[in-house]
């Protein structure tokens, strides 16, 4: 059983978030917990977030066992930019790009049961 979870909009540029969900990939849930704690990376806090609430969706919903659940999959797509301006002189106006990151995060069972 595979459990999928997205987060949306999220205010970090997917450069800097894929730092963080480089480290978890492929880790079982604990693992990844304890390493996402200890992070200081701003993009940390929410995929734990995403994390614990993919980890009770799982327990609640298709009665998993929590220890038996590893990280399968996780991806960080481009969301949409905020396009902003910086003033220069005599006028002018430079583009800001505010990116946003799409986060995509699949759980499975190490041992399904039968």
């Amino acid at each position: 059983m595979e459990v999928k979870v997205v987060l949306r909009n999220l205010r970090t540029a997917p450069r800097k978030s894929r730092q963080v969900i480089d480290l978890i990939r492929n880790k079982n849930v604990a693992d990844a917990r304890a390493l996402l704690e200890f992070t200081v990376k701003r993009s940390a806090d929410p995929v734990l977030r995403l994390l614990n609430s993919a980890v009770a969706s799982a327990v609640h919903d298709y009665q998993l066992i929590e220890d038996n659940l590893v990280i399968s999959e996780v991806t960080v797509d481009e969301g949409p930019k905020l396009k902003r301006s910086h003033p220069m002189s005599r006028g002018r106006a430079y583009p800001i790009m505010k990116r946003t990151s799409h986060i995509t995060l699949v759980i499975s069972e190490i041992n399904p049961k039968k």
